[in-house]
């Protein structure tokens, strides 16, 4: 991972000079320190290039909060007079204008992870603008830029109970589909539509943001008297929003609450349904992972479509113990030689765990709790790493040169600067990855996702998934929590060893764009 190591698709010439000059600069294969002079003759030509005028961030319009609804209580709201887009001032204004009436810390106290909230709207402008994110009749255009069955699209019906699936080979072409659609009545199911969508591209960016986790989507378009999938419970927390027409939704009580797989369940199985109602545009459905439910369109009425946003897949505590345990471990190894002591012979041959390998593994999870306890380190965390490689770029309504070309003023010791895209980054400590003997150095890594791909967006593409940002040595990490922690901060107060050290940050920072002089 390099400085520029992915250029966006509309990169000109002076920005891939800019790469090419700081990238002779540095000799490792992630960003550390190096003279400020050297890079600010770099970044000096390229204003000569530039003519001095540097892309601008662009600022998404946002707008009014919504008015709606209310939970299982089938109560409905009616629209206040008012616009009822979403409010994209930030991620909480998001979330709450998503949820509205319902207050945040309603929805987190009494229904997340808990039980299904149904919010039921009479909004029309509020209707209007969901079916503006997805409608059947945007298939054809999707299909025109090279859609396949399984990647993109599946099409599928429940039979029976159980879910056939109805795929061609290769390429999806609408024709196609609509004959499926209309004669076998076939759901058709588009998956992760945010790669094309803007709008999706948007709410799920910013909730990606409130979350703190990858949120995906998938578009049902289901005709009329038919069903899409069996009765199933997901692993993740399911946003349902009505887009177009109505459906028809049952959902029961769990057998596996917070469920960590997808499963089918059969009809005989899962007894009377909990809740059961219809759908309008408009309206929105959150459900927990492990909650059963099943979907249909009535007969008699329009097609239904639907887009299914979700999140917190794998984000559990369990996780991130996993996640963190590995890391504790190795860091305690290296000063306590109890746990460098070999264990028993043949301990791996034995069927049963032995006595005394259980009373010493205990032991050793009572130290590491002992240890882990008040700690204010940085824990090393490839959940970290992972969200912000494979989450959405910042929505960006031009072409996102603007994310690749550092702008504003070069920072200087005289400077303030302060952080910018905040959300999309993250900040930990991990052993040297370009170091593979045993004394493996700490650096601090900064990961972030101003150059990730929106067209591979979970998709599971880990060959076209690059990670991006900067290394520093651990001298640094004090100067980065200021840089975190502060609104702003002048550059001669860095807790840096030397003049050089604070101007070499900030300007390694700044040409990342993770930065910016105020």
């Amino acid at each position: 991972m390099s400085l520029g190591s992915s250029l966006s698709r509309g990169t000109c010439l002076t920005q891939l000079l800019l790469l090419v000059l700081v990238f002779a600069s540095w000799t490792s294969s992630f960003v550390t320190s190096r003279s400020p002079k050297y890079i600010e003759v770099c970044i000096s030509l390229l204003l000569c290039l530039e003519d001095r005028t540097m892309p601008k961030k662009a600022k998404p319009a946002g707008s009014g909060k919504e008015e709606g609804p209310v939970p299982c209580k089938q109560v409905k709201v009616e629209a206040a007079g008012r616009p009822s887009a979403l409010n994209f001032d930030s991620p909480s204004s998001l979330f709450e204008s998503l949820i509205s009436p319902i207050k945040t810390e309603t929805f987190f106290k009494e229904f997340w992870e808990q039980k299904p909230l149904l919010i039921q709207r009479d909004d029309p402008a509020l209707a209007t603008y969901y079916r503006s994110l997805f409608k059947l009749t945007d298939l054809k255009s999707l299909c025109s830029r090279g859609m396949y069955y399984g990647r993109d699209v599946n099409v599928c019906r429940c039979v029976n109970g159980k879910k056939k699936v109805l795929n061609k080979d290769g390429k999806a072409h609408f024709l196609q589909l609509r004959k499926d659609f209309d004669q076998k009545r076939a759901t058709i199911q588009f998956h992760q539509p945010q790669r094309f969508k803007d709008e999706l591209w948007r709410i799920q960016e910013k909730l990606e943001c409130y979350f703190g986790s990858l949120v995906g989507s998938n578009v049902y378009i289901t005709p009329a008297g038919s069903q899409g999938l069996p009765p199933h419970y997901d692993d993740v927390e399911v946003f349902i929003l009505q887009l177009e027409g109505e459906k028809h939704w049952r959902l029961y009580h769990p057998t596996v609450p917070l469920a960590r797989e997808y499963s089918m369940e059969a009809e005989e199985r899962i007894g009377r349904p909990v809740h059961e109602f219809m759908l309008k545009p408009g309206d929105l459905l959150y459900f927990p992972r492990g909650t059963i439910h099943q979907a249909d369109t009535p007969a008699g009425l329009a097609h239904s479509t639907h887009v299914t946003i979700s999140t917190y897949q794998n984000n559990s505590w369990g996780d991130f113990l996993l996640d963190t345990i590995s890391g504790l471990v190795f860091d305690t190894a290296k000063e306590d030689v109890e746990l460098r002591a070999g264990i028993p012979r043949q301990l791996l041959l034995q069927v049963e765990s032995t006595t005394v390998a259980t009373r010493r593994l205990s032991g050793f999870l009572r130290m590491l709790a002992d240890r882990l306890e008040g700690t204010k380190e940085l824990l090393s965390s490839d959940m970290k790493k992972d969200f912000i490689m494979h989450r959405l770029p910042p929505y960006s309504a031009g072409d996102g040169a603007e994310l690749s070309t550092p702008g504003g003023k070069l920072p200087r010791l005289d400077s303030v600067v302060r952080l910018q895209f905040k959300d999309h980054i993250v900040l930990t400590v991990l052993p040297d990855q370009d170091q593979s003997d045993e004394a493996q150095e700490k650096m601090v890594y900064i990961y972030h996702s101003l150059k990730n791909r929106r067209e591979t967006h979970m998709m599971g593409n880990e060959e076209e998934t690059e990670s991006h940002g900067l290394r520093f040595p651990l001298s640094h990490l004090d100067a980065l929590k200021q840089i975190w922690n502060s609104s702003t901060i002048s550059v001669k107060d860095l807790k840096l060893t030397t003049d050089e050290e604070r101007e070499s940050l900030v300007l390694s920072l700044w040409t990342e764009c993770l930065i910016q002089v105020v």
